[in-house]
């Protein structure tokens, strides 16, 4: 009875969070623009959404700005969660804690924070906000999840390797490279897709940061405040599907570290 119920529990749950993007894939092969009733089959939006160049020039800078802005967060997460790594416990917890503030802070406060700050310095150096800022500002936000994937890690790692590798004639930076590195690379590569995922829809911070820069999650925003056209629901679709296959690559990776382990079979 209880293996029923939670049974029934997962699938309420799993109808409820995707259901409404079930609806939205299926509306974005309508024939019709109507959003109530189904009249044919089509890939039509689809098309004219390839042929759309102001979608288009939004995802190639929406593109542009998450790669920059994954790799930038990548490094200076994977540095910093070196550095964390070798603190004594009291100031680990401290800093720890602070990294973890952007993650909790709503987004909008991070946003405006980030606006007034871009201004401050752009007036005195008479700049405009726009890829510069947008990448700035990404980073910022992408960090910390690179440090909350990179921690783990090293607290499942051996401390006595560094040292054994120094001890069998290895250097500081060749003991790094070929044994620490290779052990907190998984963190590094999901600490990599997860701020390339965040980057990649995120839309209140780069809404009060990107200044004449269009990225897609503003571009998007713009046209559903004129009308919802169905060429929106075929971009959706699209944007799902790549994160869901980011997902799933980030999974595979897992699981293949985790095998080679021999934490799992």
């Amino acid at each position: 009875m209880k293996k029923n119920l939670s049974k029934l529990y997962l699938a309420l749950v799993m109808l409820f969070l995707y259901a409404p993007i079930f609806v939205l894939i299926v509306f974005s092969f309508n024939t019709t623009k109507s959003r109530s009733v189904l009249s044919g089959f089509t890939f039509d939006w689809y098309i004219k959404l390839f042929h759309n160049e102001l979608i288009l020039s939004s995802l190639w800078n929406t593109i542009i700005v998450a790669v920059i802005a994954s790799i930038g967060a990548t490094i200076l997460g994977a540095v910093a969660a070196v550095g964390i790594n070798g603190m004594k416990r009291l100031p680990k917890t401290i800093v720890m804690q602070g990294t973890n503030i952007p993650i909790m802070n709503p987004e909008i406060v991070t946003g405006v924070s980030l606006m007034l700050l871009f201004v401050f310095f752009m007036v005195r150096m008479n700049l405009e906000m726009g890829f510069v800022t947008l990448i700035i500002a990404h980073i910022t936000f992408d960090v910390p999840y690179v440090i909350l994937n990179v921690m783990p890690r090293f607290r499942q790692m051996d401390p006595n390797l560094y040292e054994a590798a120094q001890d069998l004639g290895c250097n500081g930076a060749s003991a790094f490279f070929k044994v620490v590195l290779p052990e907190i690379m998984p963190g590094i590569i999901s600490g990599f897709l997860m701020s390339f995922t965040f980057s990649l829809d995120d839309f209140v911070v780069s809404y009060f940061t990107s200044g004449t820069t269009q990225t897609l999650p503003i571009t998007i925003y713009s046209m559903t405040r004129r009308k919802v056209s169905p060429e929106i629901n075929a971009l959706s679709t699209i944007i799902f599907l790549v994160v869901v296959a980011v997902l799933v690559i980030n999974n595979i990776i897992e699981r293949r570290n985790l095998r080679k382990r021999g934490v799992i079979k």
